[in-house]
């Protein structure tokens, strides 16, 4: 009879589990049962598991094998188990000391060659591993270095099962080709990965790169929707593009991830380990560093938005945009399901799902951004003829986002159709994306400051109470505001909304404490009502 233990780890949305998988050999007819709640993909690696030792050159065990997957609760799918597995029924065959595996952490999914492949999650999984106390971690070697990215851990990166017997087995490690994707071999010498946690020359993956070339300055005229977007990059103010098609609503948009600042060493451990299980991260670039940006189709359903799917939950749009920026593009050609799913990771900043199988938290702090054109065919204006569409059909199409989920969005900026003068003028290009991008991190550090103690980041994250109480305006400067909401106006979370933007368009203008014109503003750009006060910030009045 033999017996060997080795660790692996379950993931629970982006959170994991560390499972003791257990081997057991017993005289008896050959048979190999898998017990531990394990779902279909898991319970297939028996075969995977069985053809990738034998191709190996290990023998495989001819006694019956139960291989135990404990804590049996929790509820365990995926390939990534497969590397755990082999090594255990290895060590009960005793091919492999079954001391050498008490304490190593192993994840990745073999080939019927006995290849060992990348799984979704890496990251997340060695995070739980290191919690755990864990201090050894096999991966796949093409992920290597985003399990480097955790400090503390020993990562050791293997191209096959051949390669990680002989390591364990203290033999000649064995040349493997590269696989077919033909990813590099730094790492053949010794196979070992220090975690040193260092990300240098790692970049993010979530906005394309031609997106990041893009500049402010590329948008033409807009004065008001460019103060919206600095204020919202600035404060993380949720923002509401109205006008008609061509108006620059979707290139203002895309240049947000470029105005808000780089993410600090725990926002990108944060975002990274959401797309590590999404399955998004490329080889080569295993860091995101910068704000990420997600744009879903109007098609999208509401799954796809805040995450679901067959067995435990996949992480949605709302998930993917985590720290950075979510687009909705024609807003109100979304479904009105979806759309009023997006009102409890608003105020929550988190999605949590649940179905049969469990009950998923996946982190949710983003900045929306919604478009929409004034009616149905664009060109509905106060100042022209060209829409026919009747005005039932323009009530029905701005009736679609719903007044709870408006009353969620800080900023309501009309955007103008461009004039010939605008277009066709030389050299009158708007503030680059470096210049306003300055002010906006300059903005953050004096809220940053203010907030030192508190577990807010943003004046959009601030509840009400606090900012009426430990943060007041200026005296006097809220009456405007305070009216507004007697008249109906404003309401109760609305007008506290105009009270965190105040305290941006202080934070941007360097002021101390808002006073009447940064109240000013903020409710001309929570109202759309002109209020006589200049749109660009620090304008001279």
């Amino acid at each position: 009879m033999g017996f060997a233990r080795t660790c692996s780890v379950a993931l629970v949305g982006v959170e994991g589990v560390v499972v003791e998988v257990q081997a057991d050999l017993e005289p008896g007819i050959a048979a190999f049962t898998l017990v531990g709640l394990p779902d279909k993909s898991l319970t297939e690696s028996r075969d995977r598991v069985r053809a990738a030792v034998v191709n190996s050159g290990a023998s495989w065990p001819q006694k019956k094998l139960t291989v135990g997957l404990s804590p049996a609760s929790v509820p365990k799918g995926g390939s990534g188990f497969d590397l755990a597995v082999a090594c255990a029924v290895l060590g009960a065959s005793e091919r492999i000391d079954p001391r050498v595996l008490a304490d190593i952490v192993m994840i990745g999914e073999l080939g019927l060659d006995g290849r060992v492949r990348p799984v979704r999650g890496i990251l997340p999984a060695v995070l739980a591993a290191a919690d755990a106390g864990y201090e050894q971690v096999v991966v796949p070697e093409c992920a290597a270095a985003e399990a480097s990215l955790v400090p503390g851990v020993s990562v050791l990166g293997v191209r096959s099962l051949r390669q990680l017997i002989a390591v364990l087995a203290d033999e000649p490690v064995p040349e493997e080709d590269p696989d077919e994707q033909g990813r590099p071999d730094p790492l053949l010498a010794g196979l070992r990965v220090p975690g040193t946690g260092e990300a240098t020359g790692l970049c993010g993956i979530a906005v394309p790169e031609h997106d990041r070339d893009h500049d402010l300055g590329d948008v033409v005229g807009q004065l008001s929707a460019r103060t919206a977007m600095e204020v919202a990059a600035a404060g993380g103010h949720h923002v509401f593009l109205q006008g008609p098609p061509g108006a620059g609503k979707t290139m203002l948009a895309e240049r947000m991830p470029s105005l808000m600042p780089r993410l600090s060493r725990q926002e990108s451990l944060e975002v990274t380990a959401i797309h590590s299980v999404a399955g998004l991260l490329p080889p080569g670039k295993p860091m995101v560093d910068i704000a990420p940006y997600c744009a879903p189709h109007h098609s999208a359903t509401m799954q796809s938005l805040v995450g679901g799917g067959k067995g435990l939950a996949r992480p949605g749009a709302v998930s993917l945009a985590h720290r950075g920026v979510l687009f909705l593009d024609e807003a109100p050609e979304f479904s009105g399901f979806a759309l009023d799913a997006l009102r409890q990771p608003l105020e929550a900043g988190h999605v949590v799902i649940a179905r049969s199988a469990g009950v998923v938290r996946f982190p949710a702090k983003f900045l929306m951004v919604l478009a929409a054109n004034p009616c149905p065919c664009g060109r509905f204006s106060t100042t022209n003829d060209y829409c026919e569409c009747p005005p039932s059909a323009i009530r029905r199409y701005q009736a679609r986002l719903s007044g709870p989920l408006l009353d969620r969005v800080d900023l309501r900026v009309e955007v103008e159709p461009v004039t010939r003068a605008e277009l066709t003028a030389r050299g009158a290009r708007g503030e680059s994306t470096k210049t306003v991008a300055d002010r906006v991190r300059a903005a953050r550090e004096r809220a940053a400051a203010r907030l030192t103690g508190t577990p807010w980041l943003t004046n959009s994250e601030v509840p009400g109470r606090e900012l009426r109480g430990r943060w007041q305006a200026r005296s006097g400067a809220m009456d405007e505001a305070e009216r507004g909401l007697e008249r109906g106006l404003l309401t109760a979370r609305g007008l506290d909304r105009v009270l965190r933007v105040a305290w941006t368009v202080a934070d941007l203008s360097g002021h101390d404490r808002p006073d009447a014109g940064d109240v000013a503003l903020a409710l001309q750009l929570r109202t759309g009502i002109p209020r006589g006060v200049p749109m660009a910030i620090g304008s001279p009045a």
